[in-house]
């Protein structure tokens, strides 16, 4: 779904870029109705990852996660009061071994990297509504930084981007940014952008047709997509 029609000068097309941000599949750009409680989970294993439920670990107040990547490795810190239900999805999901070919399938040169879907349909239909409440801006959308991709109010699920520039703007839209890269922003600013934006108003992926045909439609129409071949929380 997209916002602001063309024409478009460079503000209105970075606009549009943050409009977007969110918009994985159908049904994601409406506010999302409020958390319930949930009983005290087990805690995550690697084999948990299909399951939503089974991810509700709070994270350590500080944290660091290892990419590796088919560009190379980076590393980021996470500050869990930066953003704690943020960085609680965050640190369960990369612990639960979530991120294993997981692709780059936004990249857009000054401006950010996207990145979250999973490749296998049935997981991503698992977490497509498995949002999470907003929390408050405390740290900005700075290079290296890294926030959620959201459709509105509430609407965070499994999708992150990094920000390859100052996207400071995106703080008052409500993009709370809980860690950033320390280690291999070269390796982040080196991830394929060729496809740039995503489909109907770009040439790159179409996020509905990820979400329902996974891995086998970017392979086959994106071939040089750059993926995260696994993620791992350091010791």
């Amino acid at each position: 779904m997209w916002l602001i029609p063309a024409p478009m000068n460079r503000s209105s097309f970075l606009l549009a870029c943050v409009l977007s941000l969110g918009l994985a599949c159908r049904g994601e750009d409406k506010p999302a109705a409020a958390a319930t409680a949930a009983p005290s989970p087990s805690p995550a294993t690697a084999a948990d990852f299909a399951d939503p439920s089974k991810l509700k670990e709070t994270a350590p107040e500080t944290f660091k996660a290892k990419f590796e990547t088919t560009k190379g490795a980076f590393v980021i810190e996470v500050v869990r009061a930066d953003a704690p239900l943020g960085a609680d999805r965050f640190y369960n999901l990369v612990k639960s071994g979530y991120f294993k070919d997981v692709a780059f399938f936004r990249v857009i040169q000054g401006f950010m990297a996207q990145f979250g879907i999973h490749g296998d349909p049935k997981v991503s239909a698992a977490w497509r509504m498995a949002r999470i409440q907003d929390d408050p801006v405390k740290s900005g959308n700075r290079r290296g930084a890294i926030s959620f991709a959201m459709a509105g109010p509430n609407t965070r699920t499994t999708q992150f981007f990094v920000n390859l520039v100052d996207n400071s703007r995106l703080d008052s839209m409500g993009f709370s940014s809980f860690g950033k890269v320390v280690e291999g922003m070269d390796v982040v600013d080196k991830i394929n952008s060729e496809y740039g934006e995503g489909a109907p108003r770009g040439g790159g992926p179409a996020q509905g047709r990820i979400q329902e045909e996974g891995n086998t439609y970017l392979k086959k129409d994106f071939p040089r997509l750059d993926y995260i071949l696994s993620a791992s929380v350091l010791k």
